[in-house]
């Protein structure tokens, strides 16, 4: 469940917030998100991941159809990687690693600053 509502509310954070921000903006707030949820690591890291690269390919695919254009494919020329599918994918790729280590460093850095007191006699004990 913690999963679904990351990976949910980075999909809403870098579709509405993604046209008025950088992708740096973007990842700020993923940071924030990652920091804000208790979740894993493994949940942070590919909620995030999975949820920038789907969004960032969505938003991407979306363009290419609804408006016609071979923007991708004169962008997947120019580097050279052969056709615009294959730009798409890299896109999506390139979203899900910046959305990924964005969610798990702020989970990290959550845990940073979470304090686990221990008890002599029951052992760690988390508050």
């Amino acid at each position: 469940m913690k999963f679904l509502g990351f990976f949910f509310l980075t999909v809403l954070l870098v579709v509405l917030v993604n046209p008025w921000i950088p992708y740096w903006g973007v990842m700020i707030l993923i940071f924030i998100l990652g920091f804000v949820m208790k979740s894993g690591n493994l949940i942070s890291f590919f909620a995030g991941g999975l949820g920038m690269g789907w969004a960032w390919m969505g938003q991407g695919l979306y363009i290419s159809l609804s408006t016609g254009s071979d923007l991708s494919d004169k962008m997947a020329g120019i580097f050279g990687v052969g056709s615009g599918v294959m730009m798409l994918i890299l896109t999506g790729v390139l979203g899900f690693l910046l959305g990924s280590f964005s969610g798990l460093a702020g989970n990290l850095l959550r845990k940073i600053f979470h304090r686990e007191q221990r008890d002599i006699y029951r052992g760690p004990v988390s508050y």
